[in-house]
């Protein structure tokens, strides 16, 4: 055993289980800053949780701080003596050092030269600092919510019970949060109640997996899913982990068995997200399938117990769920009593935002930018404004209202039952998509129009009013909505100016204050979200600047060009033509914009500005269709030709001739250069 392993591990009443992960994480990391502020060597920190304890387990921990020569500067030389006799300066600081002046020494500084003394400071016992630096962290913890206990005045997450601190064999003597420091923890609350005797801070794991808790939260976290797909194969199905659902059952139990429970069948007529929604949130049950993909009556729960008689925590599982699914069968055929559109009614009591008005206007809105985004997609106009007119309907059901991560899927049920269009009904789904970054986008056009639409009314519409996302609030998520419209015009390659978009979303409210310059405000806004785009595909910042600087509105097109420069960027000749274009770019801005595109040939007197003016025309002729086309990197492939000219040029010829007429050609033949380029992207913001 090493001697020198820490263990601080706290008590506590369950906790949270969606706190458990960061609160661990924050008492190792706390613990091992206060080590490093106070210069102790250690090695591997490794961070312990249970729903009932938290717990720190540091390796080859240094038993002191190192000794450490300390320097103290006294009076200056010239006030310490006085017709060679030391002052009262010097001998007030040589008796506050504890030695005679003789002992003192000369400082020599940029300021002169002082008295001054050293000596070496042993370092402090680390037992002695661990109880502040384990205070301080525990009161700096992100606790979510404080409580009291008893009579006490202590506050915590929940009530603490033990404490446990050892320094290898040793106890730190030390309290926190009233409690006395110690070498007893506890096991499991039933299968071990007893109190544990800890003789070594080494023997933490393997003391606790004996009283049936695996302290490790990630290897309790990989048991668990090795349990659910053991268990799912018995069954003959497969296992849905949900990896947040596993992190949420991971913290509420400390020895877990995984047990595999039934259903009615009859509850499978209930769409099969509804009663998912139901286990995952209402019991923590993982759900089957079999194998044609179709949900199966049966599920897998996680005990936190090894029953002697497993069959008796089935049968308590499945007395549980029963009425929760019948709640949820119960919500279906209620729902299904009322057509989807007649529930628009309803919608005209929910507001959406004070001043933009309710649901109902909402849908209003969008139906009439629905309607114009699928004529340029060449869609159905009437599908995609009548989808847009049920979109919201299913919020006011009470399927959704019970669980409301079930939007837009319970509109697609209900919109098929009621007989609606298939793609009017895949588009109520189809509308929240994409949810985060990576995810798909809607497959049919009025699923597309739909999604635009909505996100566009509400951009408008919250920039209209004047609340713009900040730093910190982003209520509406309009981030996420404007990278949702730039994601969904890239890959469904819709080829749609955000000008004429914005323009035609902003044209449905009515009196919006902030209405003045309100769609080049939101354009600028979203094309600066290209920013991250970029980031997201791994993409140079420089590519997306170079890109930015060109007046590019229509977002496939900007993806294309940020695609085309990045390609081009990775070329040997990047560089050098970056170079030179910045170079240029600053010629002619010292020309006040007053320069000329046209290249007289005769006033073409130097053999490398010929050179360069054949070539350019040649690269013009040849890059003038792929421009056309939009195929942006076979032009900038074919420009990167221009690298030789263009050097040669810059060594061979000096632009600022004398005679004003060649000078002004020069400069000319420079605008064309920089023109053939600006086609595509400022090629000189790559030099950043």
């Amino acid at each position: 055993m090493a001697a020198n392993t820490l263990l601080v591990e706290l008590g506590v009443e369950e906790l949270p289980p969606g706190a458990i992960d960061s609160l661990s994480d924050s008492l190792a990391s706390g613990i091992a800053a206060g080590l490093r502020n106070a210069e102790v060597e250690f090695g591997d920190v490794r961070a312990y949780a249970t729903p009932r304890r938290l717990a720190v387990q540091i390796d080859d921990l240094a038993d002191k701080q190192p000794d450490r020569q300390v320097e103290r500067r006294g009076p200056a030389l010239a006030a310490a003596f006085k017709d060679g006799e030391p002052t009262k300066a010097a001998q007030g600081f040589a008796h506050s050092c504890g030695v005679s002046v003789d002992e003192l020494i000369h400082l020599e500084t940029d300021k002169g030269t002082w008295l001054g003394y050293r000596f070496e400071q042993s370092g402090e016992a680390v037992t002695s600092l661990l109880p502040e630096i384990v205070a301080n962290t525990v009161a700096a913890l992100p606790v979510p919510k404080n409580m009291r206990w008893g009579a006490s005045r202590i506050e915590f997450s929940r009530p603490v019970h033990w404490l446990v601190m050892l320094y290898g064999n040793d106890v730190i003597d030390a309290e926190i949060l009233g409690l006395k420091a110690g070498r007893e923890t506890h096991g499991h609350r039933f299968h071990a109640p007893q109190a544990i005797t800890l003789s070594h801070a080494d023997d933490y794991l393997a003391a606790l997996e004996d009283a049936y808790v695996l302290a490790d939260s990630r290897r309790r976290r990989e048991r668990i899913r090795e349990q659910v797909l053991a268990e799912a194969e018995v069954q003959e199905a497969t296992a849905v982990i949900d990896e947040d659902l596993l992190d949420e059952v991971n913290g509420l139990v400390e020895w877990p068995v995984a047990l595999a429970g039934s259903f009615d069948e009859r509850f499978l007529e209930v769409p099969a997200e509804c009663l998912v929604s139901s286990m995952k949130a209402n019991q923590k049950y993982f759900h089957l399938l079999d194998e044609s993909g179709k949900l199966k009556p049966s599920f897998i729960t996680i005990a936190n117990i090894d029953s002697r008689d497993p069959q008796q925590v089935i049968e308590g599982n499945e007395k549980v769920i029963r009425p929760r699914l019948a709640d949820a069968a119960f919500f279906y055929e209620t729902d299904l009593k009322r057509s989807l559109a007649s529930r628009r009614d309803g919608l005209s009591s929910v507001v959406f935002q004070q001043k933009l008005g309710t649901l109902a206007d909402k849908a209003q809105r969008s139906a009439a930018v629905a309607r114009y985004i699928a004529e340029r997609i060449e869609g159905d106009s009437e599908h995609a404004a009548r989808a847009a007119q049920l979109a919201k309907c299913d919020l006011v059901s009470e399927m959704v209202l019970e669980f409301p991560e079930l939007q837009g899927i319970m509109g697609c049920y209900y919109a098929r039952h009621d007989g609606e269009p298939e793609d009017v009904a895949m588009a109520l789904q189809e509308q929240y998509l994409p949810r985060f970054a990576g995810d798909t986008i809607p497959q049919t056009k009025t699923g597309l129009a739909l999604a635009l639409a909505d996100r566009l009314d509400t951009l408008t519409g919250i920039f209209g009013i004047g609340q713009r996302p900040t730093g910190a609030k982003d209520p509406f998520a309009l981030r996420r909505a404007a990278i949702g419209v730039l994601n969904i015009l890239i890959k469904a390659q819709l080829d749609l100016d955000l000008r004429e978009l914005l323009t035609q979303a902003a044209a449905q409210h009515r009196d919006l204050p902030k209405a003045e310059g309100l769609v080049e405000e939101v354009l600028e806004y979203m094309l600066d979200r290209f920013r991250a785009w970029t980031q997201d595909e791994g993409i140079a910042v420089e590519v997306y600047l170079a890109v930015r600087s060109r007046p590019v509105t229509r977002p496939l097109d900007f993806a294309r060009r940020i695609r085309a420069v990045h390609a081009f960027s990775q070329r040997e000749e990047a560089a050098a033509l970056a170079s030179a274009n910045k170079r240029v770019s600053n010629i002619l801005a010292k020309q006040g914009g007053d320069v000329s595109s046209h290249v007289a040939n005769e006033l073409l007197v130097e053999d490398a500005e010929r050179a360069l003016a054949d070539a350019l025309e040649a690269r013009r002729r040849e890059v003038a269709p792929l421009f056309a086309e939009a195929r942006y990197s076979e032009a900038l492939d074919a420009l990167a030709a221009l690298r030789e000219p263009v050097d040669t040029f810059f060594d061979k010829v000096m632009v600022m001739a004398d005679d004003e007429a060649v000078r002004r050609n020069r400069l000319a033949l420079l605008a064309n250069l920089q023109g053939l380029f600006l086609e595509v992207a400022d090629i000189a913001e790559l030099q950043q």
